[in-house]
């Protein structure tokens, strides 16, 4: 149903205030001005609207969590149905609203707890396009809040304004899958080649590839920054959170069975429920039953249309492996255009496509018609010169990008991240994908580096694939880009995230105290290839060298990626050291990074090294997280406390002689 042209907010304002007091006041009844709320909470993520522990529900029932998890100066003051029962009609938020994952609960759940608008200084992409595909409006526009207050209805067109012409019309039918049932049939089924002589970026150049122009688009004019546009798509996967709720919602406007496009390039993946029966937070909020209704709704829909399939393993917990890895190793190819429901879909950027994560909605969408809605990105260009020092990895190199303050001011929003520059030609595969994995976290839309010998030989070597690296697949030279850096990777030191927020990058040189370790957990999408457990290898070998292994009040966990790098492992004769060292073996899975399995924290008190990427509150348990290189937190693990594996080193020669290395 189509949004009327003016809306009146019949209900309460609420402000997400940085104050847990202010939060709690207005939800026992006192509405307050915008000066009296205070200095707003920046960076609310989807972990905190919708924590991964109340993701086992889809429908209405979603109304009774929003904000359940936000946390405010370690406090949590929203909780379950609070929402509901203090009838708020528009949630106020500061900078970056909605950063995370691309979870679709998270405005499905306000929108089912009764909130219509959501104002912010500023929105990240695939939230405000998830808000939009299920109706829930949007603004930046802080002069509506006293207009609200003041009983006044907003015109439907104030919404609108600023955006696409794509976005303006979906808001208007009240939804992506209300227009789509109207538009979307008959002549968006090709793409449609663009005639330009300007020179463009890699990504614009499989984006026009893949262009389809609608009806109402001038028929000669290519896209321009900032365009609603459909792309076709050559692959789309999903996992279990989201296989089910996207299912639903395509039945709803498609029918059941609905006209999928082309299954052989759907692919459904179980990995990150998969270690739910080793979840203590799982188990004791009872919603074991709610993960067997979402592995069953993913399952009726792989065996209902017969689309590939990698499923859990049948003779315990653990799965083949992570989507995202395994779209890298399996599937997608250089010039390709691939989604998932999931914000790390980027993943496979590193092999010089495009990739990106998308709702459940969207998902639904691309299944029936093969096109996914999107806007022509800006391109962010990052040069990577210089030299990487010893113990310096990607990982760091991102957190470093992280601690920009163009990119901690929002200015990564909705860009593709086109990495560049000797230190990127340098680095293997597995590396660059960790770039392009957490191109997610610096707010973009996607990541791609161009691909050259080195991604021939990771093909060749990973799936038997002989491709051919096309004279257009690289950016022309000339190319004006929207935002540039160069980073002198030279100057790079390993870097350490404090807890609660990725860009919370500090040197371990400035840390300036000692910060012991409870556990240490090493594997996710973004450290458990091939090229990480290399470097895990690296570290516990000269540990075990030095008489070190983990102490006996440190968990750690090393946690594959997919099957194919446990065979990896198994085949170079890693395991015997990792098991000398005192590490807890895990088949892939996402695990800790969702907070379903091994090696998240179970109580507030505990702190945690991790080589995950984000690092949201609650994100993986209640407890402290760092984030880290997987050298980095090898080396902690051994120690016992954050720790570089260059300090670890320099402490094991200093006190060679003197002091039991089991001692470190």
């Amino acid at each position: 149903m189509a949004t009327p042209s003016s809306i009146p907010f019949n209900g309460r304002i609420l402000f997400l205030c940085d104050d847990p007091q202010r939060i709690a006041l207005q939800l026992t009844g006192v509405d307050f001005t915008p000066a009296q709320a205070g200095t707003l909470r920046d960076n609310v993520s989807t972990d905190e609207i919708t924590p991964t522990t109340v993701m086992t529900v889809c429908d209405e029932r979603l109304g009774d969590y929003p904000y359940v998890g936000l946390r405010i100066r370690d406090e949590t003051p929203i909780g379950k149905g609070a929402i509901r029962r203090a009838g708020f009609a528009v949630v106020v938020g500061g900078k970056r609203y909605g950063k995370g994952s691309s979870r679709e609960n998270s405005p499905m759940a306000e929108l089912a707890a009764g909130v219509r608008l959501v104002i912010a200084e500023s929105f990240e992409r695939i939230y405000r396009q998830n808000a939009h595909n299920v109706g829930l409006l949007t603004s930046t526009d802080t002069g509506l809040i006293e207009r609200i207050q003041a009983g006044e209805a907003i015109a439907l067109h104030e919404f609108t304004e600023g955006h696409d012409d794509l976005s303006q019309r979906i808001i208007r039918a009240g939804g992506l899958l209300a227009f789509s049932r109207q538009h979307m049939p008959g002549p968006l089924a090709r793409a449609t080649p663009v005639a330009t002589e300007r020179p463009r970026s890699l990504a614009h150049k499989i984006i026009e590839r893949h262009w389809v122009r609608a009806p109402w688009q001038a028929a000669n004019a290519p896209p321009e920054v900032g365009d609603g546009i459909f792309l076709t798509v050559d692959w789309r996967f999903s996992h279990e959170y989201f296989t089910g709720m996207a299912a639903h919602l395509m039945h709803g406007t498609f029918g059941k069975p609905a006209p999928l496009h082309d299954p052989s390039t759907i692919v459904a993946f179980e990995d990150h429920l998969t270690y739910v029966t080793r979840s203590p937070v799982h188990q004791e909020m009872g919603l074991i039953d709610g993960v067997h209704d979402l592995r069953q709704g993913h399952c009726d829909f792989v065996g209902g249309y017969g689309v590939q399939g990698h499923g859990a393993l049948p003779d315990g917990p653990g799965s083949e492996g992570i989507c995202h890895a395994m779209m890298a190793e399996r599937y997608v190819l250089p010039g390709q255009v691939a989604l998932g429901t999931d914000s790390h879909t980027p993943h496979s950027g590193a092999l010089g496509a495009l990739c990106f994560g998308v709702g459940a909605t969207d998902m639904a969408n691309a299944w029936v018609t093969g096109l996914v809605r999107c806007n022509y990105p800006g391109v962010f260009r990052v040069e990577l010169h210089g030299e990487l020092q010893p113990g310096v990895h990607a990982k760091d190199v991102v957190l470093e990008l992280l601690r920009a303050p163009c990119i901690a001011e929002g200015g990564g929003i909705g860009m593709v991240f086109e990495y560049t520059g000797p230190v990127t030609e340098r680095m293997s595969v597995d590396e660059r994908a960790t770039l392009t994995n957490m191109v997610a976290e610096l707010g973009g839309f996607t990541g791609i580096v161009a691909p050259d010998a080195r991604t021939v030989a990771f093909l060749r070597e990973r799936r038997g694939v002989d491709v051919t690296i096309e004279p257009w697949m690289r950016s022309d030279q000339g190319v004006v880009y929207e935002r540039s850096i160069s980073i002198d990777c030279t100057r790079i030191e390993p870097l350490f995230a404090a807890p609660g927020d990725p860009g919370n990058g500090v040197p371990y040189s400035r840390i300036g105290r000692r910060v012991p370790v409870d556990i240490a957990y090493a594997g996710s999408c973004t450290a458990g290839k091939r090229a990480d457990f290399d470097t895990y290898l690296e570290v516990f070998a000269w540990g075990l060298a030095h008489g070190l292994r983990v102490p006996d009040r440190v968990s750690l966990f090393l946690q594959f990626g997919t099957q194919d790098v446990r065979r990896y492992c198994t085949e170079q004769n890693m395991l015997p050291v990792f098991q000398a060292v005192g590490a807890e073996m895990l088949m892939p899975g996402c695990g800790a990074c969702a907070n379903c399995g091994p090696g998240a924290s179970t109580a507030t008190g505990q702190v945690t090294v991790s080589a995950i990427n984000r690092n949201f509150p609650g994100r993986s348990g209640p407890g402290k997280v760092w984030l880290a290189s997987p050298s980095s937190v090898a080396a902690s693990a051994l120690a016992g406390e954050l720790i570089t594996f260059g300090e670890l080193k320099k402490r094991a020669a200093g006190s060679a002689g003197t002091t039991s290395l089991h001692t470190i």
